[in-house]
């Protein structure tokens, strides 16, 4: 008998995955051939393949979209740990699965960028009474939003979203600068202003890329940091979000141990030896090109410099005097030498002062870029290492906490709804959560991706 899928109840996720395996049909290989090779990404066992297949029962190359969709959902199923049978098309009304696919390879760094784009501008007069301190302009294309927000907050963010996704990359802020048992002068000079700009263009790319994450860009911790008109929102933000349950206990293919290949042990090891070698190339190039730069401003600041003595001598009131010319015409000849060799000595100031520019806004921002994420990769691989363990008892102590509201009955609206509606997905998921052999191999698998 035929599978019939309610087209109702067709996630966005399986058309655009049927529009992908009809864009690669050709001649050479059939939409059944594709469908194959996009279900093996989904790191299901050969047996679990083999039932699909069996379940499916494709006679010919044709593939219909209903078939199509029935694959995409018993693999779903399947990544979900449930045991697959024609049965689970009866109740379509809940929705069908997601589906993973393999790696992230096939996205592209256009289509990350795409998801938003963030600035962040430094606010030109200093806010609070006694204690001086700086604010930042944050704006928001995707959610078409503008907000005020301290250091502070991108700190109690950060904090937040660890907790939330602890197996995810997540690079670290930049620090802030501490002055203890200093001059405040030291605040005043002009070492603060070159700070301030370091540390503007850090937090910008700090939050571009949790942004830009496929993961991360979702939740509603980071939409509320972009949109909420709230002061102080270091309290208020894990005030609201201090009872999320982190990624493992509500993510639906936390049970899905198929996810992981057998080999994961030793493939975490090898890719985190070759990102950290990776890393430290880079950064030494990093430093390299910072050097380039600083150079080329230098360099422009000595063709601006020379410009401008070379104009004070074109500009040299006096006028010829015999004792110091000898009665002849050299000096005024070279006044008008140095007045076109200053000429040309600015234009090339300025176009060094253009290539320092250049090369520190494309090159030393984007090789930053590649370095907070590489560093990020090697945060994350040593949280794995160590705190897998930790985590399943913090999450464990959540479970029992929110049981424990629960039969005192105050686990009413007292948070934002989203904080509840991820809760009440945890105590769906209750005896998974308590399987650590089940964080561990989701770990592994959020490290696989990441990477």
């Amino acid at each position: 008998m035929p599978i019939r899928v309610s087209l109702g109840s067709v996630p966005a996720q399986y058309r655009e995955v049927e529009a992908e395996i009809n864009s690669l049909v050709s001649p050479e290989f059939s939409k059944k051939d594709v469908l194959r090779s996009f279900i093996k990404k989904s790191k299901l066992r050969d047996e679990k393949l083999d039932q699909i297949w069996e379940l499916l029962q494709l006679a010919d190359d044709h593939v219909s979209s209903d078939q199509l969709f029935a694959a995409l959902a018993l693999v779903g199923w399947a990544q979900q740990g449930r045991d697959l049978s024609l049965e689970l098309f009866d109740n379509q009304a809940s929705g069908l699965p997601t589906v993973y696919l393999g790696t992230s390879s096939h996205l592209r760094y256009c289509d990350l960028f795409r998801t938003d784009t963030i600035e962040v501008e430094v606010v030109p007069e200093k806010k609070g009474l006694f204690m001086k301190h700086v604010e930042y302009l944050i704006s928001s294309k995707r959610f078409d939003s503008t907000v005020n927000r301290r250091y502070n907050d991108f700190v109690a963010l950060y904090d937040v979203l660890l907790n939330r996704f602890p197996y995810r990359l997540i690079p670290k802020l930049p620090p802030k600068r501490m002055i203890v048992g200093a001059s405040a002068s030291l605040l005043l000079g002009a070492g603060e202003g070159q700070f301030i700009e370091e540390r503007r263009r850090s937090l910008r790319r700090w939050l571009a890329l949790v942004a830009r994450h496929p993961t991360i860009s979702t939740d509603p911790t980071l939409h509320y940091f972009l949109t909420a008109p709230v002061d102080d929102l270091q309290y208020k933000i894990r005030e609201v979000f201090r009872r999320v349950p982190d990624e493992f206990a509500t993510s639906e293919f936390a049970v899905a141990k198929d996810l992981v290949p057998a080999d994961c042990t030793s493939e975490f090891a090898i890719s985190r030896e070759q990102i950290k070698v990776i890393l430290q190339g880079v950064t030494h190039i990093k430093q390299i090109a910072e050097n380039f730069a600083a150079r080329s401003h230098a360099y422009a600041d000595d063709m601006g410099e020379l410009a401008n003595q070379l104009n004070k001598l074109a500009a040299e009131p006096g006028g010829s005097s015999a004792w110091a010319t000898g009665g002849n015409n050299t000096w005024s000849n070279m006044k008008k030498g140095f007045n076109l060799i200053s000429k040309e000595l600015t234009t090339m100031s300025a176009r060094a002062s253009s290539l320092a520019q250049c090369e520190e806004s494309e090159v030393c921002e984007r090789l930053n870029v590649l370095v907070d994420v590489l560093a990020g990769h090697k945060d994350l691989c040593e949280r794995v290492e160590k705190g897998v363990a930790n985590d399943h008892q913090k999450a464990l102590a959540k479970m029992l906490a929110l049981k424990r509201r629960q039969m005192q009955g105050v686990l009413r609206g007292s948070d934002a709804e989203s904080v509840e509606v991820l809760e009440q997905r945890m105590l769906a998921q209750e005896s998974m959560i308590a399987s650590v052999e089940l964080r561990t191999a989701f770990s592994l698998h959020c490290v696989h991706m990441e990477t």
